[in-house]
């Protein structure tokens, strides 16, 4: 019996995950005005829940991590079109140089480290006063890439992530009495963290 309701279990995650992806279709060809993000929050939270038990069952294991690898190929082609929309049409060229643009590496430490450092091209994302929204979603979207690199799905909606940075950005200015803060997103024992650092600009 118990063995019979597991497989329910992930028979009802793979529909609910098929149902979704038809709410998303009829999103972004115009049927429904909004996105379903409340039966994508139930199905992450589903998905969090399902991986926290203690799976002996290889065959099941196995299951669960294609749903979750399906799902996640998902998310990455619904932020992808999400981004199109909101930014609009956009050169083709511009497009895929967009896409396939490496992750810039650190730039190795200067001989003389200030206090307070300004950046040019590195891994950290500049957050300035006034609106931030661009920068919010790229720091999103940093997290969401690491967490997939290790089979997981972010528990921090964007608008959380929102306030945390907001938060961390007024610490950071009132400390070092800058205007600019920036933030990288890094792995540290498995677990994903923000990191940030005054700019004298």
């Amino acid at each position: 019996m118990p063995r019979l309701q597991k497989d329910e279990e992930l028979d009802k995650l793979e529909e609910d995950i098929r149902i979704l992806k038809n709410k998303y279709d009829q999103f972004f060809s115009g049927i429904q005005k909004f996105p379903p993000m409340m039966d994508r929050r139930k199905i992450e939270n589903n998905i969090y829940e399902i991986g926290k038990q203690k799976m002996r069952d290889n065959t099941r294991r196995f299951r669960y991590q294609q749903l979750l690898t399906r799902y996640n190929q998902f998310r990455e082609l619904w932020g992808r079109r999400m981004r199109e929309r909101e930014e609009g049409p956009m050169d083709f060229r511009r497009r895929q140089a967009a896409l396939n643009e490496p992750i810039a590496p650190p730039p190795p430490p200067p001989a003389e480290q200030p206090r307070v450092t300004s950046s040019g091209a590195d891994p950290y994302v500049k957050m300035t006063p006034g609106t931030n929204g661009e920068a919010i979603r790229r720091l999103y979207d940093q997290i969401e890439r690491e967490h997939l690199k290790m089979g997981k799905i972010p528990q921090v909606t964007i608008e959380q992530l929102a306030q945390m940075v907001e938060k961390q950005t007024e610490a950071v200015r009132t400390k070092y009495h800058v205007s600019t803060v920036a933030f990288r997103v890094e792995t540290v024992d498995g677990k994903v963290k923000l990191k940030a650092k005054p700019l004298q600009e």
